[in-house]
């Protein structure tokens, strides 16, 4: 008789629960997660009481949790939660506090959720007698997914939600939509050498940034190869535990940003929008574009994100000669207009190319770290054979003679 109030207990417990993930708000997105939807195909075929349909539809359960790769069914519905991005987040990232009826709706669906992470193969299974085999998956680690989402909450700020929680890097693809860098550029500060204080201005201000204070735009002008574009990613390498994040905006995309900001400014991270070898034609709509976004119009201010451009020009915009000559009545306005681009960014840092002495300088300290065991001497000479053969000395250059040397290129 106890035996059969048991399993009551558990059949009900499991009709309970498909209707409380079928009126999931907060949470709903999470409907679409392989191994909910499973779960919620398997719970219908149980409640329709299709052995051979729920028996497969429980196998196929099992089998979507085990690809996930997660520990335990409890912590993949913690980790699910805590990166998933909703009205709630979104709220937070606006600053606002949590409205009460989002309050009592995520009260409720935390209890759903956990009574997903204390599921069991023996009650899920409870009323199909005779089986055979029941394939198994971890569940003995305890968790209280209320307890870690509450925690997750008050992380919001370093941690995120959804995507961003689980990426650094992102670009935009060809339709516009933000798009994870699976595998982005791992460079650290650590990793370059000299340019010691345009790094630090870069860090320092990107630190104002994550702790909500103004942060200017920032231009990176100089030479190829001076290492602009690696400095702005060491940045973000160095700063994302703190919650900062990098998306790289191509300059024919420049139109997408104010939407973009929309998008970013109710996200509770920090973003920088990184736009790399940045230049226009003086008839190019884009300068237009990028014009507005740095002069901060109503469109297109955002107290979460920070511009940073590099440029192998010091001017952005590509003067020809028609432009000085032309018969435009008010030619030196225009010309003014042209030049002045880059004095929109509130900090302009420049890279030169760096001199013999501060070359070989970056070759040693890179082949020091390659673990290189070459004299001084032949050391320098290889490396300025190098750099004759290829028009100069570059810190691309160093980092790329070294490359060659552990491979046998010389």
């Amino acid at each position: 008789m106890e035996a059969q109030n048991t399993s009551r207990r558990l059949a009900v417990d499991l009709v309970e629960l498909a209707e409380r993930l079928d009126v999931l708000v907060v949470f709903r997105g999470l409907l679409h997660d392989p191994v909910i939807a499973a779960l919620r195909q398997y719970l219908r075929s149980r409640d329709e009481g299709l052995r051979g349909k729920s028996l497969s539809d429980y196998a196929e359960f099992v089998w979507c949790l085990h690809n996930s790769q997660a520990s335990s069914l409890a912590a993949y519905v913690a980790e699910l939660a805590c990166e998933d991005e909703n009205a709630l987040t979104r709220a937070l990232g606006h600053g606002n506090g949590i409205p009460p009826v989002l309050e009592y709706n995520l009260a409720s669906e935390l209890e759903t959720l956990q009574m997903v992470a204390d599921l069991t193969p023996a009650s899920l299974l409870s009323q199909l007698e005779g089986i055979k085999h029941v394939p198994r998956f971890a569940c003995e680690q305890a968790i209280d997914v209320a307890e870690v989402y509450r925690e997750r909450l008050s992380q919001a700020a370093q941690k995120g939600f959804g995507v961003y929680a689980r990426y650094r890097a992102f670009v935009l693809d060809d339709d516009g939509a933000i798009t994870p860098v699976l595998h982005p550029d791992s460079t650290r500060l650590g990793d370059l050498v000299d340019y010691e204080h345009e790094k630090e201005v870069v860090l320092e201000n990107t630190r104002a940034l994550l702790e909500g204070k103004p942060a200017a735009n920032v231009l990176l002008t100089g030479d190829a190869g001076t290492g602009k574009s690696s400095t702005v990613k060491a940045v973000v390498n160095e700063l994302a535990e703190e919650g900062l994040r990098i998306l790289e905006v191509r300059r024919d995309q420049l139109r997408l940003i104010p939407a973009l900001l929309d998008q970013l400014g109710a996200n509770p991270l920090k973003f920088i929008l990184f736009i790399d070898d940045l230049s226009f034609q003086s008839n190019d709509d884009n300068y237009a574009a990028l014009k507005a976004i740095l002069e901060g119009s109503v469109s297109a201010k955002s107290d979460n994100v920070a511009v940073y451009a590099t440029s192998n020009r010091r001017h952005l915009v590509k003067e020809n000669f028609s432009d000085r000559e032309g018969d435009d009545i008010h030619r030196n306005d225009t010309l003014q207009e042209v030049v002045s681009l880059s004095e929109r960014f509130g900090i302009h840092l420049r890279f030169s190319r760096p001199n013999k002495e501060t070359y070989l300088k970056i070759v040693h300290e890179l082949a020091r770290h390659a673990g290189l065991e070459l004299s001084d001497a032949e050391l320098d000479e290889q490396a300025e054979r190098w750099a004759l053969r290829r028009g100069g000395r570059s810190a691309r250059g160093a980092r790329q003679f070294v490359d060659a040397l552990l491979v046998g290129i010389e």
